[in-house]
Order: structure tokens, then sequence, then C-alpha cells
């Protein structure tokens, strides 16, 4: 595994390429008329701010993370990667190819779908407040008297619109079938279910819950492809699973370790964000590289 870096890379700087977006994590550059370059960064946010600190070799975590479940899923559904050698690369790229080297992928353009798409198999974060108040989730009837971080009967779908900023927003499948229509929208949510059934399953054997993830899915001349990133500690809840106790919260190895410090200085979630002490930083840092290390067996590179 490679020491924690005293540096961290929260901005990228490819002056020949056109940055296309940048998002909370990734910066994403156009490189040709089929193809886009995904970095991904050491920037994390929290409650919709970016903060100012980033946290060592999270990018290069996502990126290989996603790489490992693209693999495991390529005979579900087709992904969007081209390559994530640098030395494949096009020749304009390998002139940043240490900067790009373990964080970044060549992917294929799709035509994204505008809904992102949750399945849950326990009941936690917004899924269990909103459990609280209603007694279902995204519209879905859940049964009575379920606790924090219980497991559900059944895995649910519970689509989202996708927020440029802030908090995405839960929808029911009624409306998501309004804004994609009923047979892709069916499709969509038989996909979803099915990769988080399969990488669920194989998580539990390696001593991993996940607790709900998301997945962003677009078009390519493959068909549906499963795009951006997959089972990541961001788009994931993750829970060691010989701590795992239904009834309350639960440890994790996702950016929760992050949130629970803001809320101990009783940040007022207003910009600025606040910087990170040094060792909240490492220890989120390691929490992701235990994560990917535990799921892959494989140690990170780059």
């Amino acid at each position: 595994m490679p020491e924690l870096l005293d540096t961290v890379l929260l901005t990228t700087n490819f002056p020949d390429l056109h940055l296309k977006a940048s998002g909370k994590v990734r910066d994403v550059y156009d490189v040709d008329a089929g193809h886009l370059l995904f970095v991904a960064t050491d920037r994390i946010s929290a409650f919709d701010y970016i903060l100012a600190t980033g946290i060592p070799n999270k990018g290069r975590v996502l990126t290989q993370m996603s790489m490992f479940w693209f693999d495991f899923l390529k005979d579900v559904v087709p992904n969007h990667v081209a390559s994530a050698n640098v030395s494949e690369y096009p020749q304009a790229l390998q002139k940043y190819a240490d900067q790009l080297q373990g964080r970044s992928m060549l992917v294929k353009r799709a035509e994204m779908f505008p809904v992102e798409c949750v399945a849950r198999g326990y009941l936690s974060g917004s899924g269990w407040k909103e459990y609280q108040a209603t007694g279902s989730v995204c519209g879905i009837p859940l049964p009575p008297g379920l606790r924090d971080s219980d497991q559900l009967p059944e895995p649910i779908f519970t689509p989202a619109t996708k927020a440029e900023t802030g908090h995405d927003e839960n929808i029911s499948f009624d409306r998501m079938v309004g804004i994609l229509g009923a047979e892709l929208s069916e499709q969509l949510r038989s996909l979803t279910l099915t990769i988080y059934k399969k990488a669920a399953d194989y998580a539990r054997q390696r001593g991993i819950i996940i607790a709900d993830t998301k997945f962003e899915f677009g078009r390519t001349a493959a068909g549906i492809t499963l795009a951006d990133e997959a089972l990541t500690p961001d788009s994931s809840r993750f829970w060691p699973l010989d701590t795992y106790a239904p009834g309350k919260s639960q440890n994790s190895y996702d950016k929760q370790f992050v949130r629970d410090y803001l809320e101990s200085i009783k940040w007022n979630k207003q910009p600025p964000a606040p910087a990170l002490p040094v060792d909240v930083a490492a220890k989120t840092s390691e929490k992701y590289v235990e994560a990917y290390r535990h799921l892959t067996g494989h140690e990170l590179h780059g």
C-alpha cells in the first residue's frame, strides 16, 4: 500500500485539454469525439460542500475500486471504461502520466440518464428518516417496527433526481417513469437490484455489508451502460460485518467519520467549509484504503 502522502490532488491542470465538467470529486475532460477522461481527485465533500482538506489516496481508491467492480460485473452489464492503463491513453495524455496513474479512466462517451439508480438493502440515512415520518421509502411501504440500520425484507429500488448542487432528491418510481418512460425505468430498476444483490453477496463474504449504493447509467453502442463510478465508499454505505448491530448508526468505511467530526465542532454547514485536522484526514484515508483491500483482496497501486 502506498504511504499516506503529505500532499493530495485537489485540482487538476491539463492545459491542452478542455475541462468539460468539474464535480465534487471528479474532473472530466474532452479527449476526442468518442472519449472522455475521468480524473478522481482527493477532494471530499460533506453536507454539500467541498472541504478545504483533501483525503490522501482517495481518488486512487475510488478509481481502482470502480475498476474492480466494473470487471466483476462485466457479464451483467457493459461499462463505459475504454482503459485505465495510462500507457494505452492517446499520445496527447502521456505527458500527464504521473498525475493520471492510478486515478484516471479513459471512458466512452454515453448519453446519460438523468436519474440516480439507488438500491437499499438496509434502512439508513435519508431512507431511515423518511421511514420514521411515513412508514415508507420513496413511496414503498415497509413493515412497521423497523429500526435504524435494520436489514430490509428484500432490497428496494429508490431512484433520485440528479442535482448539480446540493442533495439529490428521492423520487417515486412513478415519477421516474414520467421522466424516462415505463420500459426503460423497469429495465433500470431490474438491473440495479441485480447488480446490488450480486455485489452485496460478494462483499458479505469479504466481511463488508453494502447497506445501499447508487449507480449512474447511460446509453452507448453497447446499450444500457454502467458509468461514472461503481460501489465505492463515496457512492455506497459500507459497514464492517463483524460490528454490525441494528438499532443505531453503524461503524462505516465511508466518509461518515468526516461528518461526525464536523458535527462535533458544531459547524453551521455554511461556507466556507472548514479544514480537517491531519489525523482526521489520515484516519479517513485509512478507512477508504481498508475498504479497498477488504473488497478486492489487492493493495492500492499508483
